[in-house]
């Protein structure tokens, strides 16, 4: 069977992964995957991409360290080599030609890389630093804007490391090293350090004991994950090159004739603020085909005619702004059910629904339970009620917010500080879930109060999203380590997939048109 996976990443590309065998159609490419110290190499990712195309290709070699590409995946031309393998480096040959009905064959040679610390992933780079795990998760809340790397290799001193703190709590979420955006000052949020306070000397005081301050080089062991084998190398990816080459897709969603839209597109985004940050989060279909779109800081709400192209802006009433407020989410999957849409104001943890037809917004304040317990929601999916969902990315709870009596209840979950993320509610009501600071798959059953939880099998693999496809099978991806999850609810067995570059994974989707899932 054939599936498809198609997932958001925060960098250059848009990634499609199909876990089908070789195809029926034979073979374009195929080789072996040598070195001094392993003459067979299984789990290595093999990648292609033929002159002037905007698509590369990755295959992964088997347990005989042979990699095939299908025939329907490389057309005839020439192709550049590449190859990810942590402390390897292709040493030829590093381009082939493809011709028509025959298969082209190139034996791979590698070579050991001087260079590891460039190959890690932020999860590898959390895996070799020294110290206490939980000291190290608070660095987890500094990838969504650069890598683990540029902290070990940086300088700085205790004091620097303070003085870094503080100014990294003025950009905005979803500021780049290159493309930084300040908070205005005077909001309820304009502090937005990614260090927690009570923690901030201390760890001032551990990067700086573990970076270049003090040393030429790093004075511990680099350790990469091992490579990935089994089930884990049956897969074919593909990339896509974007048009603009600074574009990060954080959503990646497909229509119901095929095309697919990503949170960055040519379509420009009417600014509702121009002085506050620029950016979107949570693109939505609703029931009739239109795309929403959340505004973060330009506090409102963008529905896009995904025939026309028009698009609408509907801003937040002027008296609930404030210099960072923030509308990050929305929910209008099941909008045909009342009219409504869901979103919020992170700033304030307050929730709004949007009501379709009059045009207007509804504060629903706070979600707090008849015990007076208040649940900050990050995702919110919802039912087929139309029913919101809180997950508590700042803890260890999911909730629910009754779309008719408004009433709220609230499950705290099994593992502690599994900080709930995004998730989806699949066909027969149950919530799937990312827990990302439990490096876990969360399942909640409405039905009996029940949450399941399944932890991945590679630390620090911090999942962000997961999604349900129609065969049962449940995936996530990883902000950390280049890697997607693969869960069979019904044997608790997980299958990862080693991506061939750096994507920072973000949201997964799946698209269920077809007689077998496109993910």
């Amino acid at each position: 069977m054939r599936k498809t996976l198609l997932l958001s990443s925060c960098g250059l590309a848009a990634l499609l992964l199909s876990t089908a065998a070789q195809a029926e159609t034979g073979v374009a490419l195929t080789g072996k995957v040598t070195s001094t110290q392993e003459p067979t190499m299984e789990g290595v990712l093999v990648s292609a991409k033929r002159d002037g195309s905007t698509v590369t290709t990755t295959v992964v070699t088997n347990a005989q360290g042979v990699y095939s590409f299908p025939a329907e995946k490389l057309a005839p031309g020439h192709y550049t080599l590449a190859i990810r393998a942590a402390g390897y480096k292709l040493d030829g040959p590093k381009a082939v030609d493809v011709a028509s009905g025959s298969t082209a064959t190139a034996y791979l040679t590698l070579a050991k890389t001087n260079a590891l610390a460039n190959q890690l992933t932020n999860g590898e780079w959390l895996n070799s630093l020294p110290g206490d795990d939980r000291l190290k998760a608070a660095l987890t809340n500094c990838v969504g804007c650069h890598t683990i790397q540029r902290i070990v290799q940086s300088t700085h001193d205790d004091a620097e490391f303070m003085q870094v703190f503080a100014r990294m709590g003025t950009y905005s979420p979803g500021s780049t090293p290159t493309h930084p955006q300040p908070l205005l000052p005077g909001g309820n949020n304009s502090d937005r350090s990614p260090m927690p306070k009570p923690i901030q000397e201390k760890m001032a005081a551990y990067l700086a004991s573990v970076n270049l301050s003090n040393a030429e080089s790093v004075e511990f062991p680099l350790k990469p994950f091992p490579r990935l084998t089994g089930r884990s190398t049956r897969v074919v990816i593909t990339e896509y090159d974007l048009p603009r080459k600074d574009a990060q897709p954080h959503d990646v969603v497909m229509d119901k004739d095929g095309t697919v839209w990503y949170k960055v597109t040519d379509h420009e985004i009417p600014t509702l603020r121009p002085e506050e940050p620029k950016g979107s989060l949570a693109l939505e279909f609703d029931p009739k085909g239109n795309l929403w779109l959340a505004g973060m800081y330009q506090a409102g709400i963008y529905k896009i005619d995904t025939k026309t192209k028009q698009i609408i802006a509907y801003p937040y009433p002027k008296e609930w702004l404030n210099a960072t407020t923030q509308s990050s989410m929305l929910s209008a999957q099941h909008n045909d059910v009342d009219g409504k849409i869901w979103t919020n104001n992170q700033d304030t943890h307050l929730v709004y629904r949007f009501d379709t037809v009059s045009g207007t917004y509804e504060d629903l304040g706070q979600a707090v339970d008849k015990n007076g317990t208040h649940i900050n929601g990050y995702g919110m999916p919802t039912d087929a009620q139309n029913n919101a969902y809180q997950l508590n990315f700042g803890g260890a709870s999911i909730g629910r917010i009754d779309a008719k009596t408004k009433e709220v209840t609230i499950w705290k979950t099994p593992l502690p500080f599994s900080r709930p993320r995004r998730g989806r509610v699949d066909e027969n009501g149950i919530l799937w879930f990312a827990e990302y600071g439990a490096n876990g798959i969360g399942r909640f059953d409405p039905k009996t109060n029940e949450i399941k939880e399944w932890q991945l099998p590679t630390p620090w693999d911090e999942p962000y999203d997961v999604v349900k496809a129609k065969d049962g099978e449940v995936w996530t991806g990883s902000m950390l380590t280049d890697r997607v999850a693969r869960l069979d609810p019904k044997t608790d067995a997980i299958t990862e997939y080693q991506l061939p570059r750096s994507t920072n994974i973000r949201r997964v989707f799946v698209d269920d048109r077809g007689a077998k899932p496109v993910l």
